[in-house]
């Protein structure tokens, strides 16, 4: 069956990857993001993988916009089957060195965003009783790192929101999934675009992946929707455990390391262009990945594992079997 798949900041990053994957299941995916450049580039790598591509230009901050969006790409593809939040916006900086506006704008567009796409997406698909909202989140959404104190708090903040509505779609039996994926770091576009206030250029915290790497484990979601959130990639298991047992020892240790982390070592003047306010894709398309592919890794045992839990767990018995045989031979 062909799915109609709704995907915001479909441009660059995660969400291109994401919708590369849908074009090459011929799936209708609408695109909604800002930048027309990348819309295109975006729509050409679906229609060229095999599926149908509609491209919106959209301010995911702007409620009235997503709504009509929504309504666009079901008259002109079909209903809805799929909504995945993936737009996202950030400052680097000190929180004392980012203005309201500037932190206000972080806030619209990383958790409005994705309070209005959902509001837009359960209005479609509560009405049939069918559909699936994947939050694309991140591992900052529950440890947090100094200098991106706005995109950290709406990380935060679309786990509190997205939980309480999950339980309400549970109490009325609803078969509307909702469900997030909790990102590591990730070799995008947007770093090469964020409005930064750093002396030198920023980067994501190593290990850093690929997003069509971690694409996959966002469609794996959107096909097994029950579970409520998915860690994806060493680091995101490693830094929410380290979270639960020991977070004011991880206050301390980004205290020290958490600066020279998000920086590579070119200096930068601090006048480059950045997208917090208009789209740096809007002439010019850049494609899913950023500037970091020497130093990302195209391949995760974890991210593998967690899309293969049949074959794990039959690993793990064959092993234990094995294991178990081996003691027995020794008593013997």
């Amino acid at each position: 069956m062909t799915q109609t798949v709704v995907i915001t900041g479909a441009s660059a990053g995660i969400g291109r990857a994401v919708a590369q994957l849908y074009g090459e299941r011929r799936a209708k995916v609408a695109l909604l993001a800002r930048g027309e450049a990348g819309l295109r580039g975006a729509a050409s790598d679906v229609e060229n993988a095999g599926g149908t591509a509609l491209a919106i230009p959209t301010d995911v901050a702007d409620h009235s916009a997503v709504q009509a969006a929504a309504d666009r790409a079901e008259a002109e593809l079909g209903p809805i089957d799929v909504w995945i939040n993936v737009a996202f916006a950030s400052v680097f900086a000190p929180f004392v060195e980012i203005g309201p506006e500037e932190f206000k704008r972080v806030t619209e567009v990383c958790y409005l965003g994705f309070v209005y796409g959902t509001m837009t997406a359960l209005a479609k698909m509560k009405a049939r009783d069918h559909g699936t909202i994947v939050q694309v989140g991140s591992a900052l959404s529950e440890r947090s790192i100094p200098l991106q104190s706005a995109y950290c708090g709406a990380k935060h903040a679309i786990n509190g929101f997205t939980e309480s509505v999950r339980c309400e779609l549970l109490h009325e039996d609803s078969k509307v999934n909702l469900t997030i994926v909790q990102m590591p770091a990730v070799n995008t576009p947007q770093f090469s675009w964020v409005l930064s206030r750093l002396r030198r250029h920023p980067q994501p915290v190593p290990p850093i992946y690929q997003p069509q790497l971690v694409a996959r484990s966002v469609l794996y979601a959107a096909d097994h929707p029950r579970r409520k959130q998915r860690w994806v990639g060493d680091s995101t298991v490693a830094t929410l455990v380290a979270q639960k047992v020991a977070a004011p020892l991880l206050d301390r240790y980004l205290a020290r390391t958490g600066y020279d982390s998000q920086q590579t070592g070119q200096c930068i003047d601090g006048t480059a262009t950045q997208n917090l306010w208009r789209p740096m894709d809007a002439a010019t398309d850049h494609g899913a990945r950023g500037e970091f592919d020497d130093t990302s890794h195209a391949h995760s045992p974890q991210i593998w594992a967690s899309r293969h839990p049949g074959l794990v767990a039959g690993a793990a018995t064959a092993l234990g079997v094995a294991g178990a045989g081996v003691l027995v031979a020794r008593r013997r």
